[in-house]
């Protein structure tokens, strides 16, 4: 497994490295991780390489490894994968296609991210930018043998931006159990939240790309109407004041409590303390944030997109709304409210069943079949000549350059210099 991002960074992307690869051990494989360093990594970390990088790249929480050459043949010696299974198409994307030539085995790559929703923290014009990303994901798909997509609504994006290898469906599992132990009553009293106050609650990075602008406007909406509202942000990251200074400006900041980021049984609390999840990123490949409140039987309103419009039932496990619009999402939100309370247990348990299907056993059988076909159609390799590993490396590169290539192509094509 090779990906840009892992612990300690907090996403729907690490989660699923680290999910999937803990769940592969269970099993009795073995995979080794390969990811930059980062600051306040965990010390101790079961088969993990961690790539010298720099750090806090553009003022962000990510890295950016190092090109040392040799480096990563001189690490991974000794290691012979069955399989390659990159997770960003570029840095240790790249390497993860050199190193699956050299052992001649075959190259998985999961589309994690819409990267055209990411072109803020790129120093060009969002349009060129967005052009710039999704050539190179597309490219770099298309050297690879087998790609994953988290939900079938990726699946189809990628297949209309000329994806041609074969896609297959594997969407992140969650622990449905895990997410109904919790006690809602103790984070309350933690927090100092009244018993009967109706708690609207989000979770994840707090980032431009989730479009928490939309989603505080409608929320301070929603609190201007119900007295006996708060709202719960669980998380951290660089959107979290421009949150605050609205809900000042709205004059409810007393009724925003922010957490920063929990785990374990703190998080379990925070999900069952929740009365509705409120949602409004449009960047999202899957959600597991969603998925994880649903398994606690929390119902989610979200703007209809892909990685909700896969699990949200519109008015059966929460609302799923067409247009970016706050009067639809405040009313969404009002909508549990004047549910009875029979109504209201049977969405939180449609919810729960909707977690269900996502579970971690399923989705890592289904990881496992595709590698099985993979490495059962690839041939035993027969033994080269010193002058023909010397061949397929150069060629390996080539590859490589010529999608570098034509993604910067993109950046300065006729279309993009008549529309600036």
């Amino acid at each position: 497994m090779m990906t840009n991002t892992y612990t300690p960074l907090v996403g729907g992307l690490e989660r699923s490295v680290k999910t999937f690869s803990e769940e592969y051990r269970r099993r009795g494989h073995r995979v080794v991780i390969v990811a930059p360093t980062f600051k306040r990594m965990p010390e101790t970390e079961q088969d993990v390489i961690r790539v010298p990088s720099l750090k806090e790249i553009g003022g962000t929480e990510f890295s950016a490894r190092l090109p040392i050459p040799g480096w990563m043949a001189k690490h991974l010696e000794g290691f012979r994968p069955d399989i390659v299974h990159a997770h960003h198409p570029f840095l240790l994307g790249n390497t993860a296609f050199r190193v699956a030539r050299a052992h001649r085995v075959p190259l998985v790559y999961t589309h994690h991210t819409l990267f055209e929703q990411y072109t803020h923290y790129l120093p060009m014009k969002a349009e060129r930018a967005a052009r710039f990303m999704t050539r190179v994901s597309t490219a770099y798909g298309n050297l690879c043998d087998r790609v994953f997509a988290p939900s079938e609504s990726v699946a189809r994006l990628l297949r209309q931006r000329g994806m041609r290898t074969p896609i297959t469906v594997v969407p992140t599992g969650i622990d449905g159990a895990h997410f109904r132990g919790g006690h809602g009553s103790r984070f309350r009293r933690q927090m100092k939240i009244g018993r009967k106050a109706f708690i609207i609650g989000h979770l994840g990075r707090l980032a431009p790309e989730k479009n928490l602008g939309f989603l505080t406007q409608a929320v301070v909406e929603y609190l201007h109407r119900d007295p006996a509202a708060v709202f719960v942000v669980v998380g951290r990251g660089p959107s979290a004041s421009g949150i605050k200074r609205l809900c000042t400006r709205g004059r409810v900041r007393d009724r925003i409590y922010f957490t920063g980021v929990l785990r374990g049984q703190d998080l379990i609390d925070a999900y069952d303390a929740m009365d509705v999840f409120a949602f409004a990123s449009k960047s999202e490949t899957q959600g597991l944030v969603l998925l994880e409140a649903m398994a606690a039987g929390v119902p989610v309103v979200a703007l209809d997109a892909p990685g909700a419009r896969e699990v949200i039932r519109d008015r059966r496990n929460g609302r799923l709304l067409k247009a970016e619009e706050v009067g639809p999402f405040v009313n969404a939100l009002r909508w549990f409210t004047l549910l009875s309370p029979a109504r209201r247990r049977a969405v939180r348990q449609a919810a729960r069943q909707m977690a269900d299907n996502f579970s971690v056993p399923r989705c890592t059988e289904r990881a496992l079949q595709v590698y099985a076909s993979l490495s059962s159609a690839r041939r035993t390799p027969r033994k080269r000549s010193k002058i023909a590993e010397a061949v397929r490396r150069v060629q390996t590169e080539w590859k490589l350059l010529r999608n570098a290539a034509g993604a910067t192509k993109s950046l300065f094509s006729k279309t993009a210099r008549a529309k600036d």
